[in-house]
């Protein structure tokens, strides 16, 4: 028993390398799997939805998107209880098979075109074996690099891992760059998207084979050694009141801001880049590469400080940070990347008079898009800003251009009418200032650094060991599964409704600003004595 206590406190240099290397390229290879979907989301639109109304297509690929999401606290309640009863290795060796399964089947998938309606169900169906493979993955890669570490180094040990979703994000990027500038549009449409997919067979096999040689953490071998193994995980983490207590503060006050900043500070930039600022893609995705490859090193140094000076405190400050200064950020993003259109928008006026106009965030069959919410999202597509006034009952849609007046929603005319004032969408490359976007999504990557560095190993010095796979996974995937996952859709969403292009921070603000005032005022004295 002594030799068990002690290997918990004390770790060889030559094991805690092996270690984290085959923790942290195995989830890496999750994550690549996981955002190979938002790296193409909006292409997906055209290959596994009907055609004829855009934005309902673009918006169910994002809907899509989110259900990956969803279910991943259902992941981490389900393969949280296997890891707290049967151990954190084998647990996570079936989420590595399960989500390198899905993702193959998904490069397998036939199109729209080819089977119709079934196609976006297997896809929904297939987004949700990865959304429950990454909700049992995480928590067990975390606890399982942590519970290796003395404690007052687990944050930077386990900062490692923290890496692996920021170079899963850099690895799809870059398969998806290289594929694009390889292959021609129409071979990249017909197979070519499928390669990325497929690709992910070799890299499980080798995290499979990378993680089957590793042996069971210290700390769970002592919990069955003293007999001290829960019966009932689940409940212990979810009908204890002080233990579910813990959670709640967990959720609220670390885990829900911890994933807005993560998800709008990496993956909602590349939709404001693409999607609103019409940069290219290519641009797009060097200019993020090249910013997350520059913030790579601070999730460890930022590891190390919160080893000595608390890991909260750096998660409340990136929050609030966060809550203060997105809004700036993205004007100054928007101004560096397409000076024309936010001069355009400075010098024209855009107002819809309609009626009948609706918030749409899940879209499914139930879903009835007026000629008001088309209009809304054709204009948001073409990253425009506009008034909307309430029309009288009964009165068509009017859209006024500055003094052209047209009715109803006639996208021709629209574009016909844009281009009269001098209207063009895409920024133009010579006016980009590279250096101001760069330090702009530096700025945003060093945010998520503060908030994403500590959270893995603050989770676990917040809850005991017998109920830990279970009580992390919830929290932590809750966070990012119903605050993070929705992000893009909330966004999109407040941007077509409010006709501000900006509109769609208003919800990471919102929950970044709720997680600061939580951690800080109510979250910081709960810990379970001894675990930190």
């Amino acid at each position: 028993m002594n030799d068990i206590r002690r290997a918990v406190e004390s770790i060889a240099p030559a094991q805690a390398r092996r270690i984290i290397a085959a923790c942290a390229i195995g989830t890496m290879c999750e994550w690549y799997d996981f955002f190979l979907y938002a790296t193409l989301a909006p292409f997906f639109a055209s290959l596994f939805f009907p055609g004829g109304n855009r934005a309902a297509a673009l918006i169910s690929t994002f809907a899509t998107y989110a259900a990956g999401f969803l279910v991943r606290p259902i992941g981490g309640l389900v393969f949280g209880r296997i890891g707290d009863r049967i151990g954190r290795k084998y647990t996570v060796l079936v989420n590595v098979m399960l989500m390198g399964a899905a993702t193959f089947c998904v490069g397998c998938l036939p199109s729209y075109d080819a089977i119709g309606t079934a196609a976006p169900v297997i896809l929904v169906g297939l987004r949700m074996l990865q959304g429950l493979a990454l909700g049992g993955e995480y928590g067990g890669t975390a606890i399982y690099v942590a519970e290796f570490f003395p404690r007052g180094s687990r944050t930077f040990a386990t900062a490692f891992v923290q890496t692996t979703a920021t170079l899963g994000l850099m690895l799809s990027l870059l398969v998806v760059i290289l594929l694009r500038q390889w292959m021609s549009v129409p071979d990249f449409t017909a197979y070519g998207w499928r390669i990325p997919f497929l690709f992910s067979a070799p890299l499980f096999a080798v995290s499979f084979l990378l993680r089957r040689r590793l042996p069971e953490t210290p700390e769970f071998v002592r919990l069955e050694a003293d007999e001290a193994i829960s019966g009932t995980p689940m409940a212990d983490a979810l009908l204890r009141r002080a233990n579910f207590g813990r959670v709640m503060l967990a959720l609220f006050g670390a885990c829900a801001g911890q994933g807005v900043v993560w998800y709008c500070g990496q993956y909602y930039a590349l939709l404001f880049l693409t999607g609103t600022l019409h940069l290219s893609e290519l641009n797009v995705y060097l200019l993020l590469g090249g910013a997350l490859l520059a913030v790579l090193p601070l999730f460890l140094i930022v590891g190390y400080l919160a080893d000595t000076y608390g890991r909260l405190r750096f998660i409340v400050a990136g929050c609030a940070l966060a809550a203060i200064f997105y809004m700036p950020l993205f004007h100054a993003l928007a101004r560096a990347v397409n000076p024309d259109l936010i001069e355009w928008q400075q010098t024209h006026t855009v107002t819809l008079t309609a009626e009948d106009c609706h918030f749409h965030v899940f879209v499914g069959p139930w879903s009835e898009f007026t000629p008001c919410d088309q209009a809304k999202a054709f204009l948001a597509s073409h990253g425009i800003s506009f008034n909307t006034v309430a029309a009288e009952p009964g009165n068509i849609l009017t859209l006024q251009i500055d003094d052209q007046t047209l009715i109803g929603f006639q996208p021709a005319s629209i574009d016909v009418a844009l281009e009269r004032t001098g209207f063009h969408p895409s920024a133009d490359p010579a006016k980009v200032d590279g250096v101001q976007a760069f330090a702009v999504m530096f700025a945003l990557g060093f945010l998520v650094t503060l908030v994403y560095g500590p959270i893995a190993a603050f989770l676990v010095g917040l809850f005991p060991t017998s109920c830990r796979y279970t009580s992390v996974s919830l929290p932590y995937h809750l966070g990012n599964g119903l605050f993070g996952g929705v992000l893009p859709l909330m966004s999109v969403a407040l941007v077509t409704y409010y006709g501000d292009i900006f509109a769609g921070l208003y919800y990471p603000i919102g929950v970044a600003a709720m997680s600061a005032v939580v951690g800080a005022f109510f979250l910081r004295k709960r810990r379970v004595k001894g675990t930190n």
